[in-house]
């Protein structure tokens, strides 16, 4: 019997999040293997040896094979594995829709989320400081031009991104929307077809994207906790 695929992921990081709830959709057999990033632990010279040259994640190794970045491995596990074709539809030119909004995604919607999350959360966190106004209002216009830009250029009158069916465009943006979302962005105001396609995407992953979005939301908080027992025992 063959070992099954191992999956090292961070429910803080949004490619994780998708990846994780990809697999469980498509059933694909996996070890689930979770590494903190808070902790530097795939920065280690032992990560960096036997699961990713990189220091990244996520990541996987299967059958012995190291691969990293979320659409490589997205792309690997559509090939090598037995997925439902909705995630990433072969016909009506499906692939190459899916693979511009993976491409736009990246230098867009990816940088903005990230950036917005980093300003407000993670860099205070790391720092035991107080958000920077001026960087976080700099992100906020940031992001509020590429959700814009996200509604206009890839939302319609249908249910998803694609059409009638989700595909992994919609789960790869669900998840960064969630990132900025989680720490009190405001991603809906005046979007309504957003607001329609987010509700759609959530309601359509069911089960998967629940459990995870919970652990991601209960992460967020156990640190969030551990920073403000910092902060009071600074003060003392």
């Amino acid at each position: 019997m063959s070992q099954p695929l191992k999956f090292y992921f961070d429910f803080l990081n949004q490619s994780s999040r998708a990846l994780y709830i990809f697999l469980e959709a498509s059933k694909i057999p996996f070890e689930a293997i979770p590494i903190s990033m808070l902790k530097g632990e795939h920065l280690t010279g032992e990560f960096r040896d036997k699961v990713n040259r990189f220091r990244k994640l996520p990541a996987i190794t299967d059958h012995g094979y190291q691969l990293s970045e979320n659409t490589a491995i997205f792309r690997h596990l559509a090939r090598e594995k037995l997925v439902p074709e909705h995630w990433y539809p072969r016909r009506h030119l499906g692939r190459s829709r899916i693979d511009e909004y993976l491409a736009w995604h990246q230098s867009n919607m990816g940088v903005a989320c990230t950036e917005y999350f980093q300003q407000k959360w993670l860099v205070p966190y790391l720092q035991k400081t107080r958000p920077s106004d001026n960087a976080v209002n700099v992100a906020g216009k940031q992001l509020e031009h590429t959700l814009n830009d996200f509604e206009q250029l890839f939302l319609n009158s249908r249910k998803f991104m694609m059409g009638d069916n989700i595909s992994y465009a919609d789960l790869s943006a669900i998840c960064e929307i969630d990132q900025p979302k989680s720490i009190g962005f405001s991603a809906f105001k005046n979007r309504n077809k957003l607001a329609r396609w987010y509700d759609s995407v959530r309601e359509e992953l069911g089960p998967h994207y629940k459990s995870v979005y919970e652990e991601f939301e209960a992460k967020l908080k156990l640190n969030n906790q551990g920073q403000q027992g910092v902060a009071q025992a600074q003060a003392l």
